[in-house]
C-alpha cells in the first residue's frame, strides 16, 4: 500500500510570521495578562507594528492605544485577544470584518469550564471560520516564533526564550511556563513554541505540519492531554518521523496512564485496550518517541537537537572510575544498546599510552589519575573504530583531574564527528565551567550515566525507526461478501453479539484456520452430530447472552463418544439455565479439539478516535492478568505485523525456547495481517477475539480455538462514517 500523501496544513503563516499586531485587551496595569503580553511583544522586539486596543486608554507604555480593533489604521495580520470569554465572539467578528488572518484568544471561560463554555466557544469557533481566520485557543498561553525575522513572544511567560532548533507544542499553557523557566536554566533554546489550549482552531497535528517544514526546526517536542484527529496525527507524524524528505524526530509526553476507558467493555480485547497502551502503540506506529516527565523530555531532545543520529546501536563507554562505567554498562543492556567491540588496532593505538592498571576492553577505564592527555588518546582512537557507532564519555572529579581540560578535550573529538557523543560529568563540586565548555561544542552532558545511555539509546531507536525496511499492506482473497450477510442477519434479529458459529464462519471465511464445527439443538442432534465432527471434541454452549463460557459451565472438552456427547448437552444445558436463566440459548456448538500448542490471542478494539485497533498478545484464561499484549492501528504493514510478534514481554516464547522449537512466526504474522483486513472490511465489528489462537512449531501453521465477535450498534452499522 502506497503512503498516503500528508494533509495540507491550515495557513498558519499569520501566526508564526505577522506583519503586524494588535493586542486586544492590553493593558497598562502590572500583573495583568494583557499588561504582560504587550511587554513582552515590545521586550522582544517583534520586526512589526504593534497596536494596543483598550477603549480606556489612550496610550499603553509609550504605544498609541486604539478603542477597537477596526479603528487600527493599516492592516492588521495578527491579533492577541484578552478579555471577558463573554465578550470573546464580538471580538473575534470585529476581527474578521477588519481583515485579520489570525486570532489567539489568551481568554479562559470556555468548554473547561463547562457546557455553557463549551457553547460559547462553538460561537467563536464558527465565527473565526466564518472569516477564514486562523484561530490558537482558547484559554492558551500564547505563542513564540524566535526567528531574528519575526522574534514575536505573544505569549505571558516571563520573558523570550534564547533562540534554537527545538519547538515545543503543548496542550497546557502551565506547562509551557514551567518549561521556559527549566529550559533557561539549562540554557536550551527554541524555535518555536505554542500553546494550543481548547483546541477551538488548530490542532497539534496542523502544528506538525508547519513545524515540518520549518527550517530552524529540527527537534519538535509535544505535550498532549488527548489527540484530537487520531489518525490524521498517524499519518503526519509518521510522514514527519520516517517517510518525509525532512525527518524529524518527534518527543511526547501523553499524559493519563490510567486505562479508565476500559471499564465498560465486555470483551477481553475492550478491556484490554486502555487508552494508555493503545498510545504507546500509536507513537510507536507513527515514530513518536514518548516520554514520562519534562527531565526525559529535554535529555533527549539535547542529544538530537546538538548531535548526529548513530548508524548502529554500538557504544563506546570511555570513564576514569569503574563503578560509573559499570552503571553506564547496565544501563545499555537494559536499553538496548550494546557494548562495541573494540577493533585490535584500536587497543592497540591506545595501549602504548595508558598505565598498565588501565582497561582497555570496553567499557575503557583510564583509572582515577587520567588526565585530559589519556581521554584524548582514547578518544582519537575510539572514534576512528568502523565498530563504534556512539560514544558516551564519563568523568569522575579527582584531586588531579581537571574537568575544564577534560571537557575542551571531549568538544574537539565531537567537532565535525559523524557519530554522537555524549558526556556525563559527575560530582558534588562545581561542574559549571566544564559543562558549560561541552555545551559551547554542542556536546550534550548529563548528571549521571543512566540518563546519558537512555538519551542514546532513544537516537539509536530513532535511527533504527528511519532505517527500517519499508513493507506493504497485503490483501487476501476473502468473502466480504457473505460475512456482511452474517453481519447483516444478526442486526436483523436485533442482536450485537454473534455466537461462537457465526464468530468462526466469519473468521473461515477471512482466511484464518478455524476447525471443524457442527450446531446441536437436542441431546440427539448432539450425539448424531458428534460422530460427523470425529473424536476427541469439544462442546460450547451457543448464546449471544453468555460471553465467557466457561463462567457458567458452558464448556466441556475432550469428548470421546456420541454417548458422552449426548449427556453433556443436557448437563450443560440444565447448567447454564441454572446460573443463567435470563439468557437466549441457541444449542451448542459441536467442535473439533484443536492440539495443544502455544496459546496466543488476537483481537480488535474500535476505538472512536483511531479507527480500528489490533490487539495481539499471550492468551488463554490468564490473558487480563498478565496482560502481555500490544495494540497497532489498522492497516497494518507486513513488518508491523512482525513487530508486534516481537514487541510482547513473552516474546521468546514463540522463538527457539529451553528445547522447544520455533514457532511458526510467519502464519502467527499473516494472521495478524488478515484481521487487519476484516477490521478494514467489516465496520459492523466493533470487539473481536480470538482466545485462544494455537501457534504450532515452525511449518505447522496456528489454529483458530474459540473466538467471540461483538457488533457495533445499530447506528454505527457498516457504511457509518465512524471517525
Amino acid at each position: 500500500m502506497k503512503t498516503e500523501p500528508a494533509p495540507e496544513a491550515k495557513n498558519c503563516h499569520p501566526l508564526f510570521c505577522p506583519r503586524s499586531v494588535a493586542v486586544i485587551g492590553a493593558s497598562s496595569e502590572g500583573g495583568t495578562v494583557g499588561h504582560a503580553i504587550l511587554r513582552n511583544i515590545v521586550a522582544g522586539r517583534f520586526t512589526g507594528p504593534v497596536y494596543p486596543v483598550n477603549p480606556k486608554r489612550e496610550e499603553i507604555g509609550g504605544l498609541r492605544c486604539y478603542p477597537s480593533v477596526a479603528a487600527v489604521p493599516g492592516d492588521v495580520d495578527l491579533a492577541v485577544v484578552i478579555v471577558k470569554a463573554s465578550f470573546v465572539t464580538d471580538v473575534v467578528e470585529q476581527c474578521g470584518r477588519k481583515g485579520v488572518k489570525g486570532v489567539i484568544v489568551i481568554s479562559a471561560g470556555f468548554k473547561e469550564v463547562g457546557k455553557e463554555g463549551a457553547a460559547l466557544e462553538e460561537k467563536v469557533k464558527e465565527a473565526a471560520a466564518r472569516h477564514r481566520m486562523v484561530l490558537v485557543g482558547p484559554n492558551c498561553l500564547g505563542l513564540i516564533n524566535t526567528d531574528p525575522a519575526v522574534r514575536l513572544n505573544a505569549t505571558f511567560g516571563r520573558e523570550m526564550p534564547a533562540g534554537g532548533n527545538i519547538a515545543f507544542v503543548s496542550q497546557s499553557g502551565a506547562l509551557c511556563t514551567a518549561v521556559l523557566e527549566y529550559a533557561k536554566t539549562e540554557g536550551v533554546g527554541f524555535s518555536k513554541m505554542v500553546s494550543m489550549g481548547n483546541k477551538a482552531g488548530v490542532t497539534e497535528v496542523d502544528l506538525l505540519l508547519v513545524l515540518k517544514d520549518d527550517p530552524q526546526t529540527k527537534v519538535i517536542l509535544l505535550y498532549a492531554e488527548d489527540l484530537s484527529e487520531g489518525r490524521r496525527f498517524i499519518d503526519v507524524a509518521r510522514d514527519i518521523t520516517g517517510e518525509g524528505d525532512s525527518r524529524k524526530p518527534i518527543i511526547a509526553i501523553k499524559s493519563g496512564r490510567t486505562p479508565q476507558g476500559a471499564r465498560a467493555a465486555s470483551s477481553h480485547t475492550g478491556s484490554l485496550a486502555g487508552s494508555d497502551e493503545v498510545y504507546d502503540a500509536i507513537f510507536a506506529q507513527a515514530g513518536v518517541l514518548r516520554v514520562d516527565s519534562v527531565d526525559e523530555l529535554f535529555d533527549y531532545a539535547r542529544a538530537f537537537a546538538d548531535q548526529p543520529l548513530p548508524k548502529g546501536n554500538r557504544v563506546a563507554i570511555i570513564t576514569n572510575a569503574g563503578g560509573p562505567g559499570i552503571m553506564a554498562t547496565d544501563a545499555c543492556v537494559r536499553y538496548g544498546l550494546e557494548l562495541a567491540k573494540l577493533r585490535e588496532e584500536t587497543i592497540a593505538a591506545m595501549r602504548p599510552h595508558l598505565p598498565p592498571t588501565a582497561s582497555l576492553s570496553n567499557p575503557i577505564d583510564l583509572i582515577g589519575d587520567a588526565r585530559e592527555d589519556r581521554y584524548e588518546v582514547v578518544l582519537k582512537a575510539v572514534v576512528k573504530d568502523p565498530n563504534v557507532d556512539c560514544v558516551i564519555t564519563l568523568a569522575t572529579p579527582q584531586a588531579m583531574t581537571d574537568l575544564d581540560k577534560i571537557a575542551q578535550v571531549v568538544g574537539r573529538a565531537a567537532k565535525g564527528l559523524e557519530k554522537p557523543m555524549l558526556a556525563c560529568f559527575m560530582g558534588v563540586m562545581d561542574l559549571s565551567s566544564g559543562v558549560n565548555a561541552l555545551k559551547a561544542e554542542k556536546v550534550p552532558h548529563y548528571r549521571f550515566p543512566e540518563t546519558a545511555v537512555r538519551a542514546m539509546a532513544q537516537m539509536s531507536r530513532y535511527s533504527q525507526w528511519i532505517a527500517r525496511p519499508r513493507t506493504q499492506v497485503k490483501r487476501f482473497p476473502v468473502d466480504k461478501k457473505q460475512a456482511e450477510e452474517i453481519i447483516a442477519r444478526a442486526y436483523g434479529q436485533g442482536r450485537q453479539t454473534l455466537n461462537q458459529a457465526e464468530s468462526l464462519d466469519i473468521l473461515k471465511l477471512y482466511g484464518f484456520p478455524a476447525p471443524a464445527f457442527l450446531t446441536a439443538h437436542t441431546s440427539a442432534e448432539a450425539a448424531a452430530g458428534s460422530q460427523k465432527v470425529g473424536f476427541p471434541l469439544a462442546m460450547k454452549i451457543l448464546s449471544a447472552d453468555i460471553l465467557h463460557k466457561v463462567d457458567v459451565g458452558g464448556v466441556r472438552l475432550d469428548l470421546k463418544s456420541s454417548a458422552e456427547a449426548g449427556i453433556a448437552f443436557d448437563e450443560m444445558t440444565c447448567n447454564v439455565k441454572r446460573l443463567r436463566p435470563d439468557a437466549r440459548l441457541e444449542g451448542v456448538l459441536l467442535q473439533e479439539m484443536v492440539p495443544k500448542g502455544i496459546e496466543m490471542i488476537l483481537g480488535i478494539k474500535r476505538d472512536p478516535r483511531f479507527g480500528p485497533l489490533l490487539m495481539f498478545g499471550l492468551g488463554g484464561i490468564y490473558v487480563e492478568v498478565f496482560r502481555d499484549i500490544t495494540f497497532r492501528l489498522a492497516p497494518i504493514r507486513e513488518l508491523g505485523a512482525r513487530r508486534m510478534i516481537e514487541s510482547i514481554r513473552a516474546r521468546k516464547i514463540p522463538e527457539e525456547f529451553r528445547g522447544q522449537p520455533p514457532a511458526d512466526t510467519e502464519k502467527l504474522a499473516e494472521c495478524i495481517e488478515r484481521l487487519s483486513q476484516l477490521a478494514l472490511d467489516l465496520e459492523g465489528v466493533e470487539e473481536l477475539d480470538i482466545n485462544p489462537l494455537i501457534v504450532y512449531p515452525k511449518g505447522q501453521g496456528v489454529r483458530v480455538a474459540d473466538a467471540r465477535i461483538l457488533l457495533a450498534s445499530p447506528r454505527l452499522a457498516p457504511g457509518t462514517n465512524r471517525l
